[in-house]
């Protein structure tokens, strides 16, 4: 069986780590490329032809908006928004990144503050394996 490949872009080592472990716990899932910003994310999407992208919104260079845009333009591929920037009420920057082409969002685990590791772990891994299934269309930068 084929491992879903995932690249992830996240300007903190701290978070970028976190998820590579909770993703690398799964046999089904392997990071193949990590970035710290969106233009070096770019590059590697364009590099590694991932399944999935995880991504987040706030990151110097470019964000995550204009990396959406960006590889949905160029290398369409399934993205994950992981973000503190899309917590419940942040309805405009959820639309914005939808409208981009990001196919789900994820608020950022809380796991400084105590929050449930195993289960945000869960969740991630199950959201992966979904968005690795799903088929996403060219939308030209406009």
């Amino acid at each position: 069986m084929n491992k879903i490949k995932v690249v992830l872009v996240e300007d903190s080592p701290v978070a970028i780590n976190i998820y590579e472990k909770m993703l690398n716990s799964s046999p089904h899932i392997e990071v193949v490329g990590k970035a710290c910003n969106g233009k070096e994310g770019f590059d590697l999407v364009s590099e590694l032809k991932p399944d999935v992208i995880c991504a987040d919104l706030e990151m110097p260079v470019m964000n995550g908006f204009e990396l959406t845009k960006q590889v949905m333009a160029y290398h369409p591929t399934p993205i994950l928004i992981i973000s503190n920037s899309v917590q419940k009420d942040d309805i405009d920057n959820i639309y914005e990144v939808m409208k981009a082409g990001a196919v789900d969002v994820m608020p950022k685990p809380r796991t400084a503050s105590g929050g449930n590791t195993e289960s945000t772990q869960k969740e991630l891994i199950v959201k992966i394996r979904v968005l690795a299934n799903k088929k996403v269309t060219h939308i030209p930068l406009n």
